[in-house]
C-alpha cells in the first residue's frame, strides 16, 4: 500500500484547490507555516507510518507509473536499507525536453571521497533506519540532502541499493539551481557537510561539481 502524505506550507499557489479537487484521494494534507523546505520535509516524514520512506518535491514527477513498483520490489530483500536510480533534469515548461541525465550507477562507499552521491529525489529509506539515525538538519539551507546522504552512507554504513533506469525527472530552477548565488551557497553548504561528516574537502567537493559536467552530454538512455 502506497501511503501519500502532502506537506504543504501554508501556501496560496493553489495547491490546496488542487487536492480538494480530487475528494476521493488517499493523500494526507497537512497545510501550516515552516521554517523552510527541510523543516517541512521533516514534518512529512514524521507523519509516515509505512515502512519505507521517499520524497516526490512539488515540481518533480516519476518516469513512469511502475517506479514506487520497482521500490517496493526491491525492498522486499531485508538486506536493503536504502535504494536511489537515476535522475533527469527536465525544462520547467516541457518534461519532456531532458537537460541533464543523472546516472548513479552501482554503489561503491569509497566514491563519496571522489563527490560521488546518489540523486536525493530518487532516494528511498527504511523508515526505522530514518528515525534511528535522524533526518535532515535544518540549519542547512540548501544542502542538509546532501548532509543526510553522507551521514546515513558514510557515518552509519546504510546498505543502498541501485534501481537503474530514470526514476524521476526534476524541473529546472530549483531551490539549489535557480541562480548563480544559490549554486555559491550550495556550494559552501556541501564543503561545510563534507567536512562534519569526515568525508572529505576541497578537492572532494571539486570532483563532485566536476562530476556534473558530463550529464549534459547526450545520453542514449534519455526519454526512458
Amino acid at each position: 500500500m502506497v501511503e501519500h502524505i502532502v506537506q504543504d506550507g501554508g501556501s496560496n499557489d493553489g495547491t490546496l484547490d488542487t487536492i480538494a479537487g480530487h475528494p476521493n484521494t488517499s493523500a494526507l494534507l497537512m497545510s501550516e507555516h515552516d521554517r523552510g523546505i527541510y523543516d517541512a520535509i521533516n514534518k512529512g516524514m514524521s507523519r509516515a507510518t509505512g515502512d519505507v520512506v521517499g520524497l516526490l518535491h512539488s515540481d518533480d514527477v516519476f518516469a513512469d507509473e511502475g517506479v514506487l513498483s520497482r521500490v517496493a520490489e526491491a525492498f522486499a530483500d531485508p538486506d536493503i536499507d536504502c535504494i536511489y536510480g537515476d535522475l533527469q533534469y527536465v525544462s520547467a515548461s516541457d518534461t519532456t525536453r531532458v537537460i541533464r541525465h543523472w546516472t548513479s550507477g552501482p554503489f561503491n562507499r569509497s566514491n563519496l571521497k571522489r563527490g560521488w552521491m546518489p540523486p536525493h529525489p530518487t532516494f528511498y529509506i527504511r523508515r526505522q533506519l530514518l528515525e534511528r539515525h535522524g533526518g535532515y538538519d535544518t540549519s542547512f539551507e540548501i544542502a542538509a540532502d546532501y548532509d543526510a546522504m553522507l551521514r546515513w552512507l558514510w557515518c552509519h554504513r546504510l546498505r543502498p541499493a541501485y534501481l537503474p533506469g530514470v526514476m524521476v525527472k526534476m524541473r529546472m530552477g530549483g531551490e539549489s539551481n535557480r541562480s548563480l548565488g544559490r549554486i555559491l551557497c550550495k556550494s559552501r553548504e556541501d564543503y561545510r557537510a563534507l567536512r562534519r561528516n569526515g568525508v572529505g574537502g576541497i578537492g572532494t567537493l571539486a570532483l563532485k561539481n566536476l562530476s556534473k559536467i558530463n550529464q549534459f552530454k547526450p545520453s542514449k538512455t534519455q526519454g526512458q
